[in-house]
């Protein structure tokens, strides 16, 4: 498996290579929350990638078309976030495809994204993903905000895990946490500040895994 799925560069050859992946994990969960969040990166015009559980979608369909109707990516991070590299090729097809086919069915695109809970897919999850047409990757930023014992549920400390961890193409991993939320303005201004842009998903080339 290529690096290339976990770190990324622009498109453009004319763009400078600081720029960063954002992608959130376990959603969707709750509307104020969600709706902080995609109100903070219209503000800095910035992209992400929504990694949602299916069993969330079930209970929340209503946030999925939000995230979507916002303009933002949907990625798809199993049913019931489970470890799926040590379960069966049918069972791992189950995970991924009960996900994407609720997704299409809520929003009429399927899920070009995988993101294995836990970051351990196997060679089956990578598999699985590639025969649904998805681009299989983990991340190379932990923001560490679902980490209790590095964040302590602190804005800044969430701040600055991402900032020590920064290198151009970075792949920043966060969650749909309430000290998420409150951190991501001015994460996203710091990185601004820093002569990062924001990659745009819709910009990946999903033969590069």
């Amino acid at each position: 498996m290529s690096s290339k799925t976990f770190r990324f560069s622009p498109v453009d050859p004319e763009t400078s290579n600081k720029a960063v992946l954002l992608t959130f994990d376990d959603g969707p969960k709750e509307k104020e929350e969600l709706t902080s969040m995609l109100d903070t990166l219209d503000k800095h015009g910035a992209k992400a990638i929504f990694f949602v559980n299916g069993y969330r979608v079930k209970q929340n369909p209503e946030l999925l078309k939000l995230i979507d109707e916002r303009g933002q990516t949907i990625g798809n991070h199993s049913w019931d976030h489970i470890d799926l590299h040590k379960k069966s090729k049918a069972e791992v097809q189950k995970q991924l495809g009960d996900v994407s086919d609720l997704v299409e069915e809520l929003t009429g695109k399927r899920p070009q994204f995988f993101r294995p809970p836990f970051g351990t897919g196997g060679d089956v999850g990578k598999e699985v993903a590639k025969e649904d047409g998805m681009l299989y990757m983990t991340w190379s930023n932990g923001s560490l905000d679902w980490d209790l014992k590095a964040t302590k549920k602190d804005p800044q400390l969430v701040i600055k895990n991402v900032l020590e961890q920064l290198h151009p193409g970075a792949n920043i991993l966060m969650h749909e946490l309430p000290w998420t939320k409150e951190a991501l303005d001015s994460l996203l201004t710091k990185l601004e500040e820093k002569g990062y842009g924001f990659i745009d998903p819709a910009s990946i080339d999903l033969e590069q895994g």
